[in-house]
């Protein structure tokens, strides 16, 4: 089996060659990463000392890890750290929130052999922590074969995932035999896990680590500066509509038109794009919708306060922006994605708004629901429907402050009640660190 998953990789990444090359060339989202990937790794001095290597994915993962790693900085001293990520836009945040506390931070090696070995020879882990669901099965099977310990932390299993999974379960399941530990968030994650093959010894159930987030000194300044730039106040209200996905930022002007021209209060709008190669694009959204926009990536001037609506185009920014909102509309859940994180506008006591589609984080939405904490649309037949829910909603809330400070003191509340899985996730792992 494991030949047929190297050739049917092989046969992926010839296809997509051509798109690698190019995008290498004009230095766009694959250049910083594929060299590195194929094994072509900076210098790294060992010193004696036992490692750990952490993996994310992207930047919800990176956000993600921010209190494990402090906590296992603490609790393991001796221990060295390094940080793998997939996307460029996690190795950027890597490198900025994890400069002090990891010794490296690279990215994960394209799936085979030859590149996986290349990387296991190199920084040469005692334990490898995979963040969420990241089963690669090459990966999994050397590092087994070095004699490193593997963890799932954090660990989800969407109904899309195990269903895509079930597939191959016979394959699966022998890559999953070379887990030692599998931290899971959640009840149904732990008995999907089981059902795929982990042992139910090899499980536990620890939490969400998300829930124990924590806004550091340096996001409390960028807030500040934020504030200070922008303008922002609280007789303008500033509703984000935070990790959007085309056509989502479409709809959301659409709705924010019609409450911008409704409202006496005039609010304002920050939208910030998922992906980073889409900045452009929204740009050209927002300029054709007849707001006065700017941009965070400019340099400050004096229209930034007068701005109707401001373009977030940076990375590993959009937390510092919630303390600041009002409202927040999290993204990728109007359409059949399946939704981003509404854990970190909840952190800072927020009014949340997400779209039906949410099956991503379907047991965090659901006891958000049930906690009144979190407003979700229902699913619309027509985007003309869509966008006056949008707007409906937006303007209820902006009219009706005490419903908007009660659902953000209940996603608080709900947050402050929910953590504890970066302790449990530790005290886990000492059974194999």
């Amino acid at each position: 089996m494991y030949l047929i998953y190297s050739l049917l990789l092989t046969i992926a990444f010839v296809v997509l060659l051509p798109r690698f090359l190019l995008d290498t060339i004009s230095n766009g989202k694959y250049a910083d990463g594929f060299w590195q990937r194929l094994g072509f790794l900076p210098e790294f001095k060992h010193n004696g000392h036992p490692l750990i290597w952490l993996h994310c994915v992207s930047v919800g993962e990176t956000n993600a890890a921010r209190p494990l790693i402090s906590q296992l900085k603490v609790n393991f001293p001796n221990h060295r750290l390094v940080v793998s990520t997939t996307t460029k836009t996690g190795q950027e945040l890597a490198k900025a929130v994890f400069s002090h506390q990891a010794d490296s931070v690279f990215y994960f090696p394209f799936d085979w052999k030859f590149s996986v070995r290349r990387f296991l020879d190199h920084f040469e882990p005692d334990v490898i922590l995979l963040m969420e669901t990241e089963i690669w099965p090459r990966f999994i099977r050397e590092a087994k074969r070095s004699e490193a310990k593997i963890a799932i932390v954090n660990g989800r299993l969407s109904a899309k995932s195990f269903k895509r999974y079930s597939f191959a379960r016979r394959f699966v399941r022998s890559v999953l035999s070379n887990i030692d530990l599998a931290l899971m968030q959640g009840e149904n994650d732990a008995r999907g896990f089981e059902s795929l093959g982990v042992p139910a010894d090899k499980i536990r159930i620890t939490g969400n680590v998300k829930f124990d987030l924590e806004i550091d000194d340096n996001e409390k300044s960028l807030t500040e500066n934020f504030r200070d730039r922008f303008g922002f106040s609280y007789d303008k209200p500033l509703i984000v509509a935070a990790s959007t996905h085309s056509p989502e930022e479409k709809w959301i002007i659409e709705g924010f038109q019609r409450v911008y021209h409704l409202m006496e209060g005039k609010p304002r709008l920050l939208i910030a794009p998922r992906h980073p190669q889409r900045f452009d694009d929204v740009a050209a959204i927002l300029g054709g919708a007849g707001f006065s926009v700017v941009r965070r990536s400019t340099k400050p001037s004096i229209d930034d306060k007068k701005s109707e609506v401001v373009l977030l185009d940076s990375i590993g920014e959009l937390r510092a922006v919630y303390p600041l909102a009002e409202i927040v509309f999290v993204g990728g859940s109007l359409m059949p994605h399946g939704g981003q994180s509404i854990l970190e506008p909840a952190a800072a006591g927020k009014a949340i708004i997400t779209g039906p589609y949410t099956h991503n984080f379907d047991s965090v939405v659901r006891e958000f629901l049930d906690h009144k904490a979190l407003i979700q649309l229902p699913e619309a037949v027509r985007e003309s429907l869509v966008v006056e829910r949008i707007y409906e909603t937006f303007a209820m809330l902006l009219r009706e402050p005490i419903e908007r400070d009660s659902l953000g003191s209940n996603a608080f509340a709900l947050m402050r009640m929910s953590r504890g899985a970066t302790s449990s996730t530790i005290d886990a792992l000492k059974r194999i660190l």
